[in-house]
């Protein structure tokens, strides 16, 4: 059986660039969580862990997108559904599971963030010891981009997007291909509100990675890049 690993991250450390904008690319996760799928998105196996050393680090949490959480994330690690460990032994559980499930690659919903994220993290807590999250042999494919070739061209998907002003605020709009609103398409639920935590929304992208899967005839399998998983 060929299996996938999919992951999500949510970060803290984001910086405000010289015009204002949110720069994140120095961005370090508190959230980390995977799943194990098949290509028809069913759920192997799951992880679901903070990292300690950011999550411990006040100063660091107050700039986290979604800080308002912390007391939730206290409880589920007081409850178990979350475990507290740092990057190091988080990485090593990553490559673990990789290797026991024999996994073909990793896919991320906007899989460039997450890819930089991970490797920020790792070096920042590790002194640059461990400086690569994905091993080099691992592909990395984006569902993002997959998503767009899969729906780029489909009238119906376009037609969701205006009806639901799901659109960019560009000269000439686009459609948007946030997580939410393909899992609103796919599930016909436009109530539907992303959790915004790392394991939740891998479990809502492995449906759209599923889906895109099942266009594999219509579409390239999307890599945010070319090349595996070195050094860029």
């Amino acid at each position: 059986m060929i299996t996938y690993i999919g992951i999500d991250t949510e970060t803290t450390n984001g910086l405000i660039d010289e015009q204002g904008k949110l720069d994140l690319s120095q961005s370090l996760c508190y959230d980390i969580g995977w799943a194990i799928v098949n290509r028809k998105g069913k759920i192997l196996d799951t992880k679901s862990f903070v990292v300690a050393e950011i999550f411990l680090d006040k100063p660091l949490m107050k700039e986290a997108l979604f800080a308002d959480k912390i007391p939730m994330y206290w409880e589920e690690i007081k409850s178990g559904k979350r475990k507290l460990a740092s990057i190091r032994n988080i990485y090593k559980m990553f490559l673990a599971d990789r290797k026991k499930w024999k996994c073909k690659a990793v896919f991320a919903h906007n899989a460039f963030f997450d890819y930089h994220a991970l490797n920020n993290t790792l070096r920042f807590c590790t002194g640059s010891k461990y400086r690569y999250f994905f091993p080099y042999a691992l592909e990395i494919w984006d569902t993002l981009k997959m998503a767009r070739d899969a729906l780029g061209k489909s009238n119906r998907y376009k037609k969701f997007c205006v009806k639901n002003n799901y659109l960019t605020k560009h000269k000439t709009p686009q459609n948007r291909y946030t997580a939410e609103i393909l899992f609103r398409y796919l599930t016909k639920n436009n109530d539907f509100a992303e959790s915004h935590t790392g394991l939740e929304d891998v479990k809502i992208e492995s449906k759209i990675f599923a889906y895109c899967m099942k266009q594999e005839k219509k579409i390239r399998k999307a890599l945010f890049t070319k090349k595996r998983a070195k050094p860029i």
